[in-house]
């Protein structure tokens, strides 16, 4: 045991078991809200950085994974919110060009995941709970703070955006729609 911020005793054992048997999923759900492992990893220490300084608090809860969760959201929207997220990095071009066979479904998910990373944050946050972390349309409008109609909308918008272009469909919502 170890005190914590405000004098509470912080039992370090049960916090480091907690984060040993979470932190692969935490990096994955990071790094699909972030689309970069590196970014994931910082993300991931942060929140966890977070979670020792209001362990005592969180292991008590009924779900503490829930709240964990909705810190890294947090943690997550607050980076992107920075200026120097802004800047737009160029990948290099690959020196010889990926073969389709044998990549067992890795150039689908790259292309998911690309097109994943053009969502609005909101949305992909929405796709990632719903869909990732197999959230129920309430708990997500519990983490996201908003109304269970409102995830309803934003996934069903985020999913045909990511249709439309995973096709190569022009997406209906910038139609202007006449009668006749």
């Amino acid at each position: 045991m170890r005190r914590g911020g405000g004098g509470l005793a912080v039992d370090v054992e049960s916090y480091r078991d907690y984060v040993g048997a979470r932190l692969e999923s935490l990096r994955r759900t990071a790094y699909l809200l972030c689309g970069d492992w590196h970014t994931a990893d910082d993300l991931v220490s942060a929140a966890l950085v977070k979670l020792l300084r209001h362990w005592s608090r969180v292991s008590a809860m009924e779900n503490p994974d829930a709240y964990v969760r909705r810190m890294l959201l947090r943690v997550w929207l607050d980076e992107r919110r920075r200026p120097w997220r802004r800047e737009a990095a160029w990948a290099e071009m690959p020196d010889h060009p990926v073969s389709a066979s044998g990549t067992d479904g890795a150039a689908d998910r790259l292309t998911i995941l690309a097109l994943l990373a053009e969502l609005p944050p909101r949305r992909r946050a929405v796709l990632v709970l719903r869909y990732f972390c197999d959230l129920s349309v309430e708990e997500t409008a519990r983490e996201l703070g908003c109304t269970p109609g409102t995830v309803k909308s934003q996934s069903a918008r985020a999913i045909e955006t990511l249709r439309g272009r995973l096709l190569g469909v022009p997406s209906p919502t910038g139609e202007v729609r006449t009668n006749g």
